[in-house]
């Protein structure tokens, strides 16, 4: 019995601690991008709903592996949690990134962070590095859930849904 005790103590520190440890939110919602288009949009628009953002660059061959199950998982959740594109590039790349949106095809909405803006947007995010790609996980109530560097797979995605769609 004492093992199981200090077992669930034990546990139970460590989501404490990855929950200290895990990045605000309130810098991605105070940003305001811009669409492929070049107009504005402020992240508050999507302050509510759960959350994949997913920061990116065409240039980064594993941020292009990683699209189509972006896509997939968005499709597959049905409007319950929306996926984010987060172009990393300078803005005048505007025209190619909407382009290489189109025809990829990303089946979610992008938005450009510009080159430097967007990787301190990463390191206030919980990306020290700036290493792409980088994915943010946040819940309905605003919360940092889960944050990955590097290439996301099926099963990371599949693993955090629960977490996004809980009450």
């Amino acid at each position: 019995m004492k093992k199981l005790l200090a077992a669930l103590l034990l546990s139970l520190s460590a989501v404490l601690v990855s929950a200290q440890e895990a990045p605000d939110s309130a810098p991605f919602f105070a940003a305001n991008l811009i669409d492929p288009d070049e107009k504005p949009v402020a992240m508050t628009a999507y302050r509510g709903k759960p959350l994949v953002v997913n920061f990116w660059a065409r240039w980064c061959p594993p941020c292009r592996a990683e699209i189509p199950e972006l896509n997939e998982f968005r499709k597959h959740h049905g409007g319950k949690i929306e996926v984010l594109g987060i172009a990393v590039e300078d803005m005048s790349e505007a025209d190619g990134v909407k382009a290489f949106a189109r025809d990829f095809p990303i089946r979610y909405p992008v938005f450009l962070a510009g080159g430097s803006a967007g990787t301190r947007l990463m390191r206030t995010l919980g990306n020290p590095t700036g290493g792409l790609p980088y994915t943010l996980f946040i819940d309905r109530r605003g919360r940092v859930v889960g944050h990955k560097i590097g290439l996301l797979r099926q099963r990371d995605l599949d693993a955090v849904a629960p977490r996004l769609l809980a009450p």
